[in-house]
């Protein structure tokens, strides 16, 4: 499914546990490019004794299968997807909308450069149902903050 600006809709992240070594990432993703995944999205972070890779891709039965083969550790989580327009303060637009209808995001993770210059936006909320009716409501473009902020410095004494 390829959403328009400002669509939402849920799919499937794989978080894939990796050991911290070279060539076991490369190893991952060549098998992802061998069985000709197209990866949607995907962040990678480290940790001490291993690391995550997380991912959305077009079809996450493919991605189950191919980790299958890898035999590494892994998981699976619904997230929330946005498309957004790939401009200043789309971002923080989305996490405060969800912030004023006290929904907490634990992470999220942005591509970049999407056809017709828009963004994916994946988002690990807390209530992904709610989260998507918010981000489905049609609202006014944020008017861009002053350009001339008041500086505020501490009085000397």
């Amino acid at each position: 499914m390829k959403p328009s600006n400002g669509a939402t809709r849920t799919d499937t992240q794989f978080s894939v546990f990796l050991v911290n070594k070279p060539n076991v990432l490369a190893q991952v993703c060549q098998q992802l490019a061998d069985d000709k995944i197209n990866i949607l999205a995907l962040s990678m972070m480290d940790a001490s004794e291993h690391g995550v890779l997380r991912l959305v891709a077009e079809n996450p039965a493919q991605v189950r299968h191919c980790l299958g083969v890898l035999n590494v550790p892994h998981a699976e989580t619904t997230v929330l997807v946005a498309t957004l327009p790939n401009r200043p303060g789309a971002l923080a637009d989305v996490v405060g909308r969800l912030a004023a209808s006290h929904i907490n995001v634990s992470y999220a993770y942005c591509t970049t450069g999407a056809v017709g210059g828009h963004t994916l936006g994946i988002f690990r909320v807390s209530d992904v149902k709610k989260a998507s009716q918010i981000l489905e409501e049609r609202r006014p473009r944020r008017k861009p903050a002053a350009t001339a902020r008041a500086v505020v410095r501490p009085r000397r004494m």
